[in-house]
């Protein structure tokens, strides 16, 4: 594979903004704002990008990239640890961007902990329970304490990230791990929910968009049937955090987690929701510097959340930029980054379905998931099709999406996703879909 970088000079066609813009995105919009991420301004073996792979990782805006920059060029220093200006002045700018945060998926700002990613926050939940089940967080934190006869619940459509976790959880404790199954669509339905939730849940945790189907998945119901028998519930936002709307309050959901690098964000930056009551009596699972009150050689005692789940060194400068990226977001504005990309996965979807051997996954009606497609198309290995493409520089995902399971419900090893956002138009969608009506006869499968 061979990259020309040619973002000193988009092309032609593709202006830029410097500022998004806050009206109803279509394909001239789309186009503008493309303008402000210089990473698609490049080709990709002699063929302009057509990046279809934001449900992998997005691409980031200058606006974010600066930000970061700027930051560590000008305020760069520890926070919550030092007295002098510059550590004021960081620790200032992370908090703020705790309530900026905090404020986009309808949380308070002492309910949002900093992690790595979305992984890192479900392993802290994981090992939280864990920990309590061990005896840890006293009296206080008996409701999330595990043992034999106690279950926990997940869906065949989780990603390994929120599946594996809880694998794990059940060994340790001696809880029994059931999980809900999905239909012939690889959609989570109320009714078989409902076959499985009972009385020995004691959690349940579950995808709100899955990231191989697209499907959105029926939360209230969930939440519904959850806390009617006294189960606190995950939620795993990573796929609807960056293309919904969010608010997780209304959501009525315990926990939440989303990745930043899925929403313009840089990589090694997420975050963990959680309901300040419960956070509060939740024992840690790092511990060390910076979330202690007092250390003897003997014991330590806790800060209250969100700084009791933050120990050590923290990224500060991912922090400020996700801050940025949620600015950005909220100035395009989620509803209608929304409809965008309903209205490409709707053009996804008939395109697919006129190019013979060809399989969409999940359901068919767009309006039951997101902008992305996960397609199998006969003959040929979603790895090929991946290469195929690549040739044309279209970058789209290939694999089993980090969701073997759900994969081997659906009857097939691996596929290949495209996932839109919101600089994608509908010429990428057709570049994808007339690459994907070539593989087979290219293969000599038509």
């Amino acid at each position: 594979m061979t990259i020309h970088d040619s973002s000193e000079t988009p092309p032609a066609g593709t202006p830029t903004t410097g500022a998004p813009r806050a009206d109803i995105l279509g394909d001239e919009e789309a186009l503008r704002l493309r303008g402000d991420f210089p990473a698609l301004h490049q080709s990709v073996n002699g063929h302009p990008l057509v990046y279809l792979d934001s449900g992998a990782t997005s691409q980031k805006p200058s606006v974010v990239l600066d930000a970061e920059r700027r930051y560590l060029e000008t305020t760069n220093a520890a926070v919550h640890r030092g007295a002098h200006s510059l550590a004021a002045a960081a620790t200032e700018l992370y908090e703020d961007a705790r309530v900026t945060v905090a404020d986009f998926v309808g949380a308070r700002d002492d309910e949002i902990v900093w992690t790595s990613n979305a992984t890192e926050g479900l392993n802290l939940i994981a090992y939280a329970f864990s920990n309590a089940s061990a005896g840890r967080g006293g009296e206080a934190a008996e409701r999330f304490r595990l043992g034999a006869g106690d279950e926990i619940v997940i869906t065949e459509a989780e990603h390994h990230s929120n599946l594996v976790p809880w694998q794990e959880l059940a060994f340790r404790t001696g809880a029994t791990l059931r999980f809900v199954p999905v239909d012939d669509e690889g959609v989570i339905t109320a009714e078989a929910a409902a076959a499985v939730i009972g009385e020995r849940t004691r959690l349940v945790a579950f995808t709100h968009v899955s990231n191989v189907t697209g499907a959105i998945s029926p939360v209230a119901d969930l939440v519904r049937m959850a806390h009617a028998v006294g189960a606190l519930v995950v939620l795993d936002a990573c796929q609807s955090a960056p293309h919904l709307p969010l608010d997780l309050d209304a959501l009525d959901v315990d926990f939440a987690v989303f990745s930043g690098h899925k929403m313009l964000a840089p990589t090694g930056i997420g975050a963990l929701y959680g309901r300040r009551e419960l956070l509060n009596t939740m024992p840690p699972f790092l511990t060390g510097g910076s979330m202690i009150t007092t250390v003897t050689m003997e014991k330590s005692e806790y800060l209250p959340a969100p700084q009791r789940f933050e120990a050590g060194t923290q990224r500060v400068s991912q922090v400020i930029a996700l801050a940025e990226a949620v600015r950005y977001l909220r100035a395009v504005g989620m509803d209608g980054i929304a409809a965008h990309e309903r209205s490409l996965g709707e053009r996804l979807l008939a395109g697919l379905a006129d190019i013979r051997g060809v399989r969409v996954l999940g359901p068919l009606d767009a309006d039951r998931r997101t902008g992305l497609a996960a397609i199998d198309v006969e003959g040929v290995h979603a790895h090929d099709v991946g290469q195929y493409l690549d040739d044309r520089g279209i970058a789209a995902r290939v694999g089993h999406h980090c969701a073997q399971p759900l994969h081997r419900r659906l009857g097939v090893t691996a596929s290949t996703r495209a996932s839109t956002y919101l600089y994608n138009t509908t010429a990428d969608v057709d570049a994808f879909l007339e690459g994907v009506a070539g593989v087979r006869s290219f293969f000599g499968e038509a």
